[in-house]
């Protein structure tokens, strides 16, 4: 009954939402017919480029201006603007864990890949050691909503994130920069120029640099303020055709994260503060930086065959490390701390053969390979400050009490592995005209994945780093497995120009190792692969002379065998497993409506239910629980007005409101772990000279200054308190900028 009634709500809701509401879609496009129309907007999500209003999914696209502007420059910041996009901010700053449609991860092991894949370029970054500074020099953003198992193969049971950056212009001299100044002491640097090299070819460079202080206050003397910001990245494009059916982009970049770590808000039972601090407060004995670093390298060749044929190459190769020690407990003791290590290198090719045919049939025919290393080390530091012995000393033989009693007091036990995967496939995508009105379209992706995982160990050593016992002697897991996954769809475009669409898909994430295993053997396991298969339907329609554009999408997920971490209640070990079955429904509806010259609005609305059917989750019975980073409704809002225009310049106010419902982080649903309903207030104030070459910002984020949880963890019974990631505090600054 709960459902019938969200399910009537939401009807209501996206009645009122065609009035209110419109997506953050500014972004600019390829130089087609279709880009040159007033008001349109080209997106690669089908791999090709194409109309977001003639592709049958439901896409939101954020220009690289927008994003600026509205000081986008973590990929965490999407979620304001995606309705039914969700982050989990567990692992850190620039590697979000994301929730899209209520379909996310449970296990936050750096060895492990969302279901929601990340893209650079059309890379795929499958490990959380690629993901760098992203968010700089940027064509656009793309989230692709619903599985993508066709074109974009696994771990897309979700969707996925296409971040696509600005490529090197021909016959083009020019540039820009960006300097600004924030509370914290925040200092920004960002800019790219772009140099033509003859007719034939161009290089762009760009590069960001921040540094502010931490906000999350310190108050043990002479230890550092924590959620801080110290990076920089750089990034080349070369962009050459040599002949006029080659053309040749090769991407190299390089980024680095070294900030103190973000700050814990570790709370009792009755939820208040275990160190009685006030918010935005620490008591943290760690004082080791958050080490992030990203290389990569990308080349991607596209040569016309003919006229109709395009054979597209992309070779990719990544390297990433990520270390960091989480302050689990966020006091001046030693209750339970967690270095984490992981180093990862990927190698991907991806060959496809595209058509652009005159007559009624296309098609898309792919061959992929990815070959994924990972070294990975956790450690858990329990109550290592306890002299379990009482000898007058904290060593190995409180380790070895602590081994012997089970409670690994006084002990740092710490697990390695190595971890190869690698995934062969084979694709295609087609569409058929059956008429001026009507297309069909499909495609099928085979999958053939296989894993191992070797040198796997887990050891218990004194605070004094004397090993006491090794509690997994070296073992090895590993999987081989084949999948299909395909898509079905029909598309109607209306006599005046709309489209309507219905959707089956299939999507697959593969199989998962354990990072968690610490105490036991058996705790050494292999997730099965999870699946989703989605039914949509949708409408893409512009209205009042392309002044409103107004899209709709509503779906129904089968969402099988999602892999979940389990802690057995009597052993706290900690073992991979998959939840049969869950169902999921819902709708977004995103409009843009340019009301008068100066003034648009744009927005969007997503509507979610989610019930878990059958499953088990740390000896607790789920059926009937909601999914973790799921709340039912979410809603951002956003007015452009144009104030002042004139000969010096433009002058305009961009506010913008966001709001989700609550939500858990877990699937038990435990009360005291909900996040409440919040909303988030952001605004920037901008100048642009009538030439275009100045350009200035007042901005701010979190306005209202809105305390809420990015994340909540249980560790009561073992540890007695509950662990908590909190979203930043206000911010604000300038920033100045002048283009060459």
């Amino acid at each position: 009954m709960k459902d019938l009634l969200l399910l009537r709500a939401s009807g209501a809701a996206l009645a009122v939402a065609v009035a209110l509401v419109a997506p953050p879609v500014l972004a600019q496009a390829a130089d087609t017919p279709e880009a040159n129309a007033p008001g349109e907007i080209i997106v690669t999500a089908t791999k090709r480029s194409e109309s977001l209003q003639s592709v049958p999914i439901s896409v939101s696209a954020i220009g690289g201006d927008d994003l600026s502007k509205s000081r986008t420059t973590s990929v965490d910041d999407l979620t304001s603007k995606v309705a039914n996009l969700q982050m989990t901010g567990i692992v850190g700053d620039n590697t979000p864990i994301f929730s899209l449609r209520g379909v996310s991860m449970s296990d936050y092991s750096l060895n492990q890949s969302s279901p929601v894949a990340t893209y650079y370029d059309e890379v795929y970054k499958g490990n959380f050691a690629f993901l760098g500074v992203a968010m700089y020099d940027l064509e656009r953003v793309e989230v692709l909503r619903g599985p993508q198992g066709t074109l974009y193969g696994k771990n897309t049971t979700g969707g996925a994130v296409n971040i696509i950056s600005r490529d090197a212009a021909l016959g083009e001299t020019g540039g820009y920069i960006n300097a600004g100044y924030g509370n914290y002491n925040r200092v920004d640097v960002n800019g790219a120029i772009n140099l033509a090299l003859g007719d034939k070819a161009a290089l762009r460079v760009a590069g960001t640099y921040s540094h502010a202080d931490g906000w999350f206050k310190n108050v043990l003397p002479g230890m550092p303020d924590l959620a801080e910001t110290r990076e920089f990245a750089f990034r080349a494009t070369l962009h050459w055709e040599p002949t006029d059916r080659l053309k040749l982009v090769l991407r190299g970049s390089v980024s680095e994260q070294t900030p103190h770590n973000y700050g814990i808000y570790a709370q009792n039972a009755d939820q208040t503060r275990v160190d009685g601090l006030d918010r935005y407060h620490i008591a943290s004995d760690i004082a080791t930086r958050r080490i992030a670093r990203t290389q990569s390298v990308a080349l991607t060749a596209n040569y016309e065959l003919t006229d109709a044929l395009t054979l597209t190459s992309i070779t990719s190769y990544d390297h990433g490390t990520l270390f960091f020690t989480e302050d689990t407990d966020g006091q001046a003791n030693k209750t339970l701390e967690i270095p984490y290590g992981d180093r990862a290198s990927q190698f991907a090719q991806d060959l496809r053969l595209t058509s652009n045919m005159s007559g009624p049939f296309d098609f898309i025919f792919g061959l992929y390979f990815n070959r994924e290393k990972v070294f990975n080390t956790t450690s858990f530091q329990i109550f290592n400050d306890v002299d379990l012995n009482e000898d007058g000393r904290i060593d190995a033989a409180d380790c070895a009490a602590g081994v012997e009693d089970g409670t690994f007091v006084a002990c740092k036990v710490k697990n390695r592995f190595d971890q190869v995967k690698k995934s062969f496939a084979a694709y295609t995508d087609l569409k058929f005209r059956v008429s001026d009105a009507i297309t069909l379209r499909g495609g099928l992706r085979y999958t053939h994945d296989i894993g191992r995982q070797t040198g796997f160990r887990s050891d218990a050593f004194g605070v004094d780093d004397v090993l006491v016992a090794n509690l997994i002697p070296l073992t090895s897991a590993s999987f081989k497995t084949d999948n299909l996954s395909g898509k079905i769809g029909l598309d109607y475009k209306l006599a005046d120009g709309n489209l309507l669409y219905a959707s089956i898909s299939r999507g697959y994430r593969a199989p998962s190792f354990n990072a968690q295993a610490f105490f036991q053997p058996d705790e050494v396991s292999v997730a099965r692969a999870e699946k989703v298969t989605s039914y949509e339907i949708g409408a893409k329609t512009r209205m009042f002379d392309r002044r409103v554009t107004l899209n709709l999408a509503a779906f129904y997920y089968d969402y099988r065998n999602q892999q979940f971490i389990n802690v057995d209640p009597a052993t706290a070990a900690q073992t991979l497993l998959n939840i049969p079955k869950s169902r999921i429904f819902g709708g977004e509806a995103e409009l843009t409506a340019r009301i008068v010259d100066g003034f648009q609005l744009h927005g969007g609305l997503g509507l979610l239910s989610t019930k878990i059917i059958e499953g088990t989750v740390s000896g607790a019975d789920v059926a009937g629980h909601k999914l973790a980073n799921a709340p039912s409704f979410t809603f951002n809002i956003g007015p452009d007005i144009t104030l002042a225009r004139g000969s010096f310049g433009t002058i305009s106010l961009h506010p913008a409101l966001s709001y989700q419902s609550s939500q858990y982080f877990e699937v038990i649903n435990e009360p005291i772990l909900q996040q409440k309903g919040y909303a988030l207030l952001d605004a920037h104030l901008d100048y642009e000279s009538a030439d275009g070459h100045v350009t200035a910002s007042a901005w701010v984020k979190n306005a209202a200054q809105q305390f809420y949880f990015t994340s909540r963890v249980d560790l009561l019974a073992g540890f007695g308190f509950i662990y908590n990631h909190i979203g930043n505090p206000r911010t604000y600054g300038i920033t100045l900028g002048y283009k060459i």
